[in-house]
């Protein structure tokens, strides 16, 4: 019995195994171990919801004021990453998939769960790949018919979506939960790719994990939970068992993505993230960079495809 299936079978088939492709991720995708500077204090932020309920006009102007970056989808062909162009690859296929459920959980009424459109991407450790299947799964769910998605760049210590799409910004989320006041639309990035934009991390800060944990943090996700309807938000999220944030930041979720790297995701840390997750309504699992024997044992096992991602796009 293999790793996956061990951890598999102590969920009792509360926790879904959908199985990757495997792919050579990019250098750019390993994460770095994050630590907080010693002697790093929180800011002072501002008391009460200082994101208030938006209007349809501001909406339309968030609209319309999003900075805006022409994606090189020949570089995301190079890098094994899904491009909105319609030709066949195992990558995009395997995505498919993996997008079905998760799309189901967040607009079906007959599974309502709070905040269902929040997904929060995330891995126990390092180098897992969890940027790379995150940002896979957005440009995935923006190809639906009917379906928008914001990616958000939540691994503000080690932030990596802008390199992976090959574009600059200056400004983020994290300046956004230090400036309240900072429009949305001046951070957002709407891109060439249809239904497709991006968040990226902001300004890095030494008290970025504070500010994750924060009260404006909350305020703001419930924000961006309610502002559409039918938006997908996805949060490329820190490594669970290096830093705090993410697991704080999974109390907020409707969804949670745990990417598990077939080759070196031992069972010890495995358990130990999934602890961490075990409260929020749905908690997923990608294992990348499977081999086929190993998908093949998955799914013989029940876990894989058969137990709710056998559904095409």
């Amino acid at each position: 019995m293999s790793i996956i299936e061990k951890a598999a079978s102590k969920l009792e088939q509360r926790t879904p195994v959908i199985s990757a492709p495997e792919t050579t991720v990019p250098d750019l995708v390993q994460e770095p171990s994050t630590v907080l500077a010693e002697g790093a204090q929180s800011p002072l932020l501002p008391s009460g919801n200082p994101f208030p309920e938006v209007s349809a006009e501001q909406k339309a102007a968030e609209t319309g004021t999003a900075s805006f970056a022409k994606i090189d989808l020949e570089r995301l062909r190079h890098a094994n990453i899904v491009t909105p162009t319609g030709e066949y690859s195992l990558t995009a296929e395997e995505f498919r998939m993996i997008k079905r459920p998760l799309i189901n959980n967040a607009f079906s009424g007959e599974r309502k769960l709070k905040n269902s459109n929040l997904i929060m991407v995330t891995s126990a450790l390092p180098g897992d790949g969890k940027s790379f299947c995150a940002l896979n799964l957005a440009i995935s769910i923006a190809m639906e018919m009917d379906r928008t998605v914001l990616l958000v760049d939540a691994d503000v210590s080690k932030p990596s979506q802008l390199k992976l799409l090959g574009i600059q910004a200056e400004l983020g989320l994290l300046d956004l939960i230090q400036n309240p006041e900072l429009p949305l639309s001046e951070v957002l990035i709407k891109t060439s790719i249809a239904n497709f934009t991006l968040l990226p991390a902001g300004k890095p800060t030494r008290n970025a994990t504070e500010l994750l944990a924060s009260e404006a943090m909350a305020h703001l996700l419930d924000d961006l939970a309610g502002r559409y309807p039918d938006r997908l938000i996805l949060f490329d999220s820190p490594p669970l068992l290096v830093t705090t944030e993410s697991s704080v930041l999974s109390t907020h979720m409707g969804q949670v993505v745990m990417v598990v790297d077939a080759a070196s995701t031992t069972q010890p840390a495995l358990k130990s993230a999934l602890t961490l997750v075990q409260h929020c309504g749905y908690v997923g699992l990608i294992i990348n960079r499977a081999s086929h024997q190993l998908s093949l044992g998955t799914y013989g096992y029940g876990y894989g495809y058969g137990y709710g991602y056998g559904q095409q796009a």
